[in-house]
């Protein structure tokens, strides 16, 4: 596959200069905005089929969100664009400073299966703001959703400014292979580290948004009630395929008992006594992924659930207790709706189990007390930090939204979106009138005296 072409007219269309004006840039995010508000209907069909999504599901996780970003970039765009004014050293002096946020050129942006409408458009919200060409790889694993984008955006860019592409993976590796000016890639670690490969041999700068085992840790003063309707909420939304979702629950022993009940009581009243039935519960993406979740349910003892029909590709919300450390669920990010449970005593257990992982995009944390809070947060490393609550994190635009280490890196959502597809160029002003001949060789001065004038020099 070559889309060499596709590139080149992109860049070509950069380069007129069209993308950078303001007015130009709220005209197209307006754009999009009525796009995806004329075709929500179809949007919805859409997210069902593939995920089984409800509208209410998909309208407050996918296309509300976007709107947000989208309304949200509009009012603030002038802002973002000016231009920020520095202070300079006395040796700049008379002169002015000041940096501009300029777009990189033309970006492509690879997105995901599980929220397919937000995680693609969410970014070309920045790349737009920041007056970007864009090239958006459609996710493969969920067809009608990537469709339903295509023709979206067919109808509302020409492709020299926002094109798409749809295929398998062959596609998104021939397009990652080629000089973009930015990456921004959704998905797995393992597809992170081939298209950073992909992109270090053209120089590319990559944003990884990536994923791991968010921990949900539950101390012994949170309130059980609250604590298991907010985790339940923020596991099973999708089906537990979610990147920020509740991986597993490191609970204190003294609470475990009367929480487990409190979620079990959650389940039921969120999706009744039979999920399957649920119009509220979404389904696994594929075959693939079923199996894959299906054998998990071996490595514990359902507190809840466990049912699973690969027919209809369900499972059941699952909570698993009895779960050892070193079970192949707590090995990988498992990415559906089977929530593990593991006990600790003691909140330095609790913090020592943590630090066997890899920096995760976000972790959780159910206590009212200020210096247990202070110190998982000092003694932790992730993305995010969401505590007394889940997932809720992601929905603040003025929060940046990313990850840290296997987590991935950079991030977005609001100015964080526009700052990812910026270039901060820095710029210094000087007049003629002053050019002190001292700076210039042959330097004469001793050096006693030459290090205490570069001191006063360089202060600012």
């Amino acid at each position: 596959m070559d889309f060499t072409h596709l590139v080149d007219s992109q860049r070509r269309y950069f380069q007129t200069g069209s993308t950078r004006l303001l007015a130009f840039r709220q005209e197209q995010l307006a754009k999009l905005q009525s796009g995806i508000e004329a075709c929500e209907e179809e949007l919805f069909a859409a997210l069902h089929a593939d995920l089984h999504k409800s509208p209410a599901e998909a309208y407050t996780s996918e296309i509300g969100v976007v709107l947000s970003e989208i309304t949200h970039a509009i009012k603030h765009l002038p802002k973002w664009m000016k231009p920020d004014g520095r202070r300079l050293p006395v040796f700049a002096k008379p002169g002015k400073g000041w940096t501009v946020r300029e777009p990189r050129g033309v970006v492509l942006i690879i997105g995901p299966w599980n929220f397919p409408v937000q995680l693609l458009l969410a970014p070309l919200v920045g790349a737009i703001a920041a007056g970007n060409c864009a090239c958006l790889k459609m996710p493969e694993h969920a067809p009608r959703t990537s469709a339903a984008i295509a023709k979206l955006i067919r109808g509302i860019f020409p492709p020299e400014y926002v094109c798409v592409v749809e295929g398998e993976r062959d596609a998104a590796e021939a397009l990652t292979r080629l000089k973009f000016d930015h990456i921004f890639f959704t998905g797995s670690a393992p597809v992170g580290m081939a298209v950073m490969k992909a992109a270090a041999d053209n120089l590319t700068p990559v944003t990884l948004e990536l994923g791991g085992k968010c921990p949900c840790v539950v101390c012994d003063d949170a309130k059980p009630e609250v604590a298991a309707r907010r985790i339940v909420w923020g596991k099973f939304i999708n089906a537990g395929q979610a990147c920020v979702a509740p991986d597993f629950l490191l609970v204190d022993r003294r609470i475990t008992e009367r929480l487990l009940q409190e979620m079990i009581k959650a389940v039921r009243r969120f999706y009744g006594e039979d999920p399957k039935q649920s119009g509220d519960y979404a389904r696994i993406i594929d075959k693939r992924h079923f199996d894959r979740l299906v054998s998990f349910l071996r490595d514990g003892t359902p507190a809840l659930g466990g049912e699973y029909d690969a027919a209809k590709l369900y499972i059941a919300p699952t909570i698993l207790t009895g779960v050892s450390p070193s079970a192949p669920i707590m090995q990988e990010e498992i990415f559906g709706p089977i929530l593990p449970v593991i006990e600790y005593t003691g909140l330095n257990e609790a913090l020592a189990f943590l630090k066997t992982f890899p920096s995760p995009l976000a972790l959780y944390l159910f206590t009212n007390k200020k210096e247990i809070q202070e110190q998982v947060v000092a003694g932790t490393q992730s993305g995010s930090v969401c505590i007394n609550d889940t997932v809720l994190q992601i929905a603040a635009k003025r929060l940046p939204f990313g990850g840290v280490g296997a987590s991935g890196f950079g991030s977005y959502h609001g100015k964080s979106g526009f700052d990812c597809f910026s270039h901060e160029r820095a710029i210094l002003k000087r007049p003629e009138v002053f050019d002190p001949a001292g700076r210039y060789p042959p330097v004469d001065t001793p050096m006693k005296d030459l290090r205490r004038i570069y001191r006063f020099l360089i202060r600012e």
